[in-house]
């Protein structure tokens, strides 16, 4: 459904930090600088990337906004969170763990990275 997702960040070099210790607790290569300081993180399915807004404004969250990835497990997730924490995040929401939903129960992990973006790592339970 998606081919990718953009965020806006003002200090490039601590949110790819962010985002590759993030990513990388689930198994992605850490991001690629393109010629423009844009960070883009390649998979099969799709692409995630962080970028200064191109109208030259502050970056600013989404209210209500949340980014979720795909995690394999609920020890992938944790790892996921405790990386966050670790590379200037901060946690958000409920602790990690598991939420009944309406669809089958699933393991969530919930954090705000170094720009204050609402982001979650999924784990959907068996």
């Amino acid at each position: 459904m998606f081919s990718h997702i953009m965020l806006g960040a003002d200090d490039i070099e601590k949110s790819k930090k962010f985002y590759d210790a993030i990513l990388g607790a689930l198994g992605h290569k850490p991001g690629v600088i393109d010629p423009k300081g844009r960070v883009f993180y390649f998979t099969k399915e799709g692409i995630f990337s962080i970028t200064k807004p191109i109208n030259g404004e502050p970056a600013s969250h989404g209210n209500g906004s949340t980014i979720g990835f795909a995690a394999a497990s609920p020890a992938e997730a944790d790892a996921w969170h405790a990386a966050g924490l670790e590379n200037g995040g901060t946690t958000c929401e409920d602790p990690p763990g598991v939420r009944e939903g309406g669809n089958g129960d699933l393991y969530l992990a919930y954090l705000r990275d170094p720009s204050g973006n609402k982001i979650c790592a999924l784990h959907r339970m068996g």
